[in-house]
């Protein structure tokens, strides 16, 4: 049984030993899913799938266009059973806190929670907290798993694994691509993953709904801080005049990161009723401090938050926030 232990980050084999335990789990997605999150639910389920458990796959939302070629993608759904037993493990993959799973998932006893991620200001809201912050994706996280596991990777479990690193290294062209990272990134090769289609599928085939929309996006930017800091937003406004929809802003906030000179870049996105902020950094000032300080979370040099009030009130918070982490 696990034990509780707040605060407590739970090794590599007190996890094994407890999925090795259970019969039946539930891998969670949390909203706005990106590559990191499906993926290493996936991955984790389809290992869990061959020493013979049940496995669920929740997610609020709907599966984005870019991630529907991950194995297992769809079983995905927001609905589960009502044969569904107690003891059900909930895997939380990639969140700081539970809330990111949504409103739709029900009220979870903690003792059934398992929080996988990799996020730095990680809350540990589970019996067991598998917290690697210096893992570069959520999926490696899982990597350590399935090896404590013994589970051969196969095909299928290796494109999921690499879709998560693929995602969270930008392409492997993010500072958080470690050597551990690139040689993983191998091995899932060797074992399979087919990397030219996470590459297709997630970076390339653009919609031209989304290219007409990164060029409002560029068209609109805006420099602040002595050049070191671009700016820029999208609202329903400008997703219908280009034919877009939410899931087209996915990265546009690196575009805006690699302008020259710029240290830290933000992009607003009011739409759909919600605001919500995606903020990335070449290194210097720490995001993850400027969105926790707001109410949001992530890495070092990429985080985002949901902000309440007035896109104005927002674009003048941010700016706050980051330079009082010294932009």
């Amino acid at each position: 049984m696990i034990q509780e232990r707040p605060g407590h980050i739970a090794t590599t084999e007190e996890v094994v030993a407890e999925l090795r335990r259970r019969k039946s789990f539930v891998m969670v997605s949390h909203v706005k899913p990106d590559g990191d999150t499906l993926g290493a639910g996936l991955a984790l389920g389809l290992a869990l799938e061959k020493l013979g458990k049940r496995v669920l796959y929740f997610q609020q939302d709907p599966v984005p266009r870019t991630l529907r070629f991950l194995p297992g993608a769809q079983r995905v759904s927001r609905d589960l059973p009502a044969d569904l037993p107690p003891d059900a493990l909930f895997v939380f993959c990639d969140m700081s806190d539970s809330a990111r799973a949504g409103g739709f998932l029900p009220p979870i006893v903690r003792e059934n929670v398992l929080d996988v991620d990799h996020h730095l200001g990680n809350t540990l809201f589970g019996a067991l907290n598998y917290v690697l912050p210096t893992e570069c994706s959520t999926g490696t996280c899982v990597m350590h798993l399935l090896r404590g596991l013994g589970i051969e990777i196969d095909a299928e479990i290796a494109t999921c694994v690499l879709t998560t690193i693929m995602t969270d290294t930008g392409g492997l062209m993010h500072s958080n691509t470690s050597p551990d990272a690139l040689e993983l990134a191998a091995e899932l090769m060797r074992a399979g993953a087919d990397k030219e289609r996470i590459t297709r599928e997630i970076f390339g085939n653009k919609r031209i709904a989304a290219t007409r929309l990164l060029g409002s996006v560029i068209n609109a930017m805006q420099f602040g801080r002595d050049g070191r800091y671009c700016w820029s937003c999208v609202d329903d406004a400008t997703l219908a005049a280009c034919g877009a929809d939410g899931e087209d802003t996915e990265d546009m906030v690196n575009v805006l990161l690699g302008q020259e000179g710029i240290e830290v870049a933000a992009l607003f996105k009011a739409y759909a009723g919600e605001l919500r902020v995606s903020l990335r950094s070449v290194g210097r000032v720490n995001v993850q401090k400027a969105a926790a300080s707001l109410g949001g979370g992530g890495h070092f040099r990429a985080a985002g938050l949901d902000f309440q009030g007035t896109l104005d009130q927002a674009i003048a918070a941010v700016d706050a926030a980051l330079v009082q982490q010294g932009l």
